[in-house]
């Protein structure tokens, strides 16, 4: 069923392709999720929302492995982001991560563990204040939130917590991408004795301090988490810094 369109929709349904938009929809989720209007009160409360087919959410339809399912978010076909929201519909923790690109496009990889299989959501903000939602199911097995972190049986993560490795691109298809991991268990606090620890922010710069973007994660973000950017031109080293919530910090220079 389609739904009437606001004005601010219809303007942009003008210059969008055929296609896509007869895909916008501002009512009714596409993805039939029984707790949509919980997530839309959650993270969208009194904005206007917009189901928009060039938030390009990408996942496997079936996750095999739970505590590792790539993810990755491309909003670059929309102009001036200034906000994107990451959520699971049916995840214990719902809130994944947020990014704010500033140097970068909008677009992040990344992966994620699930408890079950769920919608998984990008909510886009643009500097108009409209909400741009994209998003897709994935079909799991399950338990991704619940299950221990294999750096719990791991004596050497300690000495490792925090280590940064990291690559550019700067020919081939992936030209302009950059791609660091981090050593962290990411621990969820949802396993018995083991309290909630992850990264909770991570700020990406050029070599002359610019911002590229700021990243904020939470639980639900995969262990020793891979983060993958679309910075554009490649132009010298990149920048990262970072926390966790027990305030280990961490620093990272990784060049072309």
């Amino acid at each position: 069923m389609k739904f009437p369109l606001t004005m601010a929709a219809i303007a942009l349904a003008a210059l969008m392709p055929p296609a896509d938009a007869a895909a916008l929809q501002e009512s009714g989720d596409p993805l039939a999720s029984a707790r949509w209007g919980e997530m839309q009160k959650a993270f969208l409360a009194g904005q206007q929302v917009l189901f928009d087919p060039r938030v390009k959410v990408s996942a496997p339809s079936t996750a095999e492995n739970p505590l590792q399912v790539p993810v990755t978010v491309d909003a670059t076909a929309l102009s001036n982001v200034r906000e994107v929201i990451v959520f699971a519909d049916f995840n214990p923790i719902v809130q994944v991560l947020r990014f704010y690109p500033a140097g970068s496009g909008a677009y992040l990889g990344f992966r994620v563990k699930l408890q079950q299989s769920t919608p998984v959501r990008a909510a886009v903000r643009t500097a108009d204040g409209l909400w741009h939602v994209g998003g897709t199911w994935v079909n799991t097995v399950g338990g991704g939130c619940t299950a221990p972190s294999a750096a719990a049986s791991s004596p050497e993560w300690q000495q490792r917590l925090n280590e940064v490795s990291g690559r550019q691109w700067s020919e081939g298809p992936a030209s302009g991408r950059l791609r660091l991991r981090i050593v962290h268990p990411m621990d969820t606090g949802l396993v018995a004795g083991t309290p909630a620890f992850y990264l909770e922010e991570i700020a990406f710069a050029d070599a002359a301090g610019q911002p590229l973007m700021r990243l904020q994660t939470y639980e639900p973000v995969a262990e020793n988490p891979v983060f993958t950017l679309q910075r554009g031109a490649l132009a010298g080293p990149i920048e990262a810094r970072g926390r966790d919530n027990n305030g280990n910090l961490f620093q990272a220079r990784i060049a072309p």
